[in-house]
Order: structure tokens, then C-alpha cells, then sequence
């Protein structure tokens, strides 16, 4: 019985580590579009980008290491990962015009999760978090678009 008090405690908390660095990963979001569109430096954005990649692991090691995986967290990690791959897609696009097709495709299948997420969430009344094939997706898409970034001087 206590343990189920303290899983469910964990579940409900809002201030955790994890849950900070998935807030700092949104406030890098800004700072990577201004530095790729605005300074013109994607080694910078590239740099940043890193950054989040590493907090982004950071948050999703000591959840499950530390025990401190919440509902909060199942829901601003990938909000925040999603985020970050539609701005990195954004800044992309001003190089690459084709990146369109490529966000309304994303923007499609994120539209399709969140209401699916939201139907399973009325249902079960349960916050199901990622999965392995969702982090391998990320992943791909962090390392093209690092690839793009940095090497500026990609051909079309």
C-alpha cells in the first residue's frame, strides 16, 4: 500500500528535475531560432541544439534512474521535443523551401497524437508516456537537422 501512496505521489509532482530541464529545453527554443535567423550563426543553433539533445536525455535518464517520472513530465517532455523539431524544421525551411511538405506532415501526425492522447487520457484516465520507437524518431530527426544546421553549405 505505501508504495502505491508513493507512486502516485511521484505521478502528481510538478517540481521535479526532470520537469525543470524539459521547461529549460522550451526556453532554449527561442534562443536557437534567434540564433540561426536572426545572428545567422547556425554553428551556434547547432551548439543549442546539443544542448537540448543532452538535457533532453538528461531529463529522460534521472526520471526513470531517480524514480521521478510524473504526469507533468509525460506530457511537457514530448511538448518540448516537438516543439524543438518544429523549430528546428522552421529555420530549415528558410533555407530550404521543400521543409514544407516535411512540417505539414509532422504537424499532421502531432495533430493526430494529441487527439488520440486525449482520447486515451478521457478513457483510461492514465498519462501514457513515450515509446522506444517515438525516441528513435527524435532522435533521426535531432541528428538530420544538426546535420543540416551546421553544415551550412548543403546543397539543396
Amino acid at each position: 500500500m505505501q508504495s502505491e501512496v508513493n507512486q502516485e505521489e511521484n505521478l502528481n509532482r510538478i517540481i521535479t528535475v526532470p520537469n525543470f530541464l524539459s521547461f529549460f529545453r522550451l526556453c532554449l527554443i527561442p534562443v536557437i531560432i534567434w540564433s540561426y535567423c536572426v545572428k545567422k550563426n547556425p554553428l551556434l543553433a547547432g551548439e543549442i541544439l546539443l544542448l537540448s539533445g543532452l538535457t533532453d536525455l538528461a531529463d529522460g535518464y534521472i526520471a526513470r534512474r531517480f524514480h521521478r517520472i510524473s504526469n507533468l513530465g509525460k506530457i511537457l517532455d514530448p511538448v518540448a521535443d516537438k516543439l524543438t523539431q518544429a523549430a528546428m524544421l522552421i529555420c530549415l525551411f528558410t533555407r530550404f523551401p521543400h521543409m514544407l511538405l516535411l512540417i505539414v506532415i509532422m504537424a499532421g501526425k502531432e495533430l493526430y497524437m494529441v487527439v488520440s492522447g486525449c482520447l486515451v487520457i478521457r478513457k483510461t484516465g492514465k498519462v501514457h508516456g513515450a515509446d522506444w520507437h517515438g525516441k528513435i524518431v527524435t532522435f533521426l530527426l535531432y541528428g538530420t537537422a544538426a546535420v543540416h544546421i551546421i553544415w551550412f553549405h548543403i546543397t539543396d
